[in-house]
């Protein structure tokens, strides 16, 4: 009984497997580096430094266009998170920048990165609107707040395929979490503003009949 075939199966099976561990052990790497650029870029898009978040996403784009070419077919999962970051951090920069929000092809990651990255960008979206009912941007802060709406609207009827897209529904969940927060905040906020003006009033009449 020969066994030639079966060695020489095992022998390119091996180098194989070799190889894939090797493209894995590299992509995991990767990855991590392309989720912490991507998450530098979002602090300093929330404290002003847009340029730096600029040079930091230009970095991590490039670093996904190279290593989609180890992932090839069967470790493409290994990049569903750094792209999830990438299309959280490029959103925010349109949404900062009050441009045109980037479509799945244009930042070149798969539907699923793009669909949950931008549910993880109404968390930022949530600290920009703190940020500006802080600095009385209150009608900005609105803004802000109607999009976040929107974006999660937009998104919400993909629920369907949660078993497609794995943590869809959950973080649909804590979305609309944040987003129930950020209303009350608001209406709170009203509210305040509306106390004020009145109180304002009151005083201006008092001074004028004390005239």
């Amino acid at each position: 009984m020969s066994v030639n075939k079966l060695q020489d199966s095992l022998r390119t099976i091996n180098d194989e497997l070799r190889g894939t561990e090797e493209r894995r052990e590299r992509l995991l790497k990767a990855t991590r580096d392309i989720v912490s650029i991507c998450s530098k870029s979002i602090v300093d898009l929330h404290y002003g430094r847009k340029e730096e978040a600029k040079l930091k996403l230009t970095e991590a784009n490039t670093m996904l266009a190279e290593f989609r070419f180890y992932s090839r077919n069967d470790l493409q999962k290994y990049l569903l998170l750094p792209e999830q970051e990438f299309v959280e951090a490029s959103l925010l920069m349109s949404i900062v920048e009050n441009s045109e929000i980037p479509g799945v092809s244009d930042l070149g990651v798969t539907g699923s990165a793009y669909t949950l990255g931008a549910l993880d960008c109404i968390g930022e979206i949530k600290r920009i609107i703190y940020d500006r009912i802080r600095r009385g941007m209150t009608e900005d802060a609105q803004k802000n707040f109607n999009f976040m709406e929107h974006l999660y609207g937009l998104v919400y009827p993909l629920a369907i395929y949660d078993n497609l897209v794995g943590g869809l529904k959950r973080k649909l969940g804590v979305a609309k979490i944040l987003i129930d927060d950020v209303r009350v905040l608001l209406t709170e906020e009203s509210r305040r503003e509306n106390m004020i003006r009145a109180i304002e009033q009151l005083e201006k009449r008092i001074s004028s009949a004390k005239a």
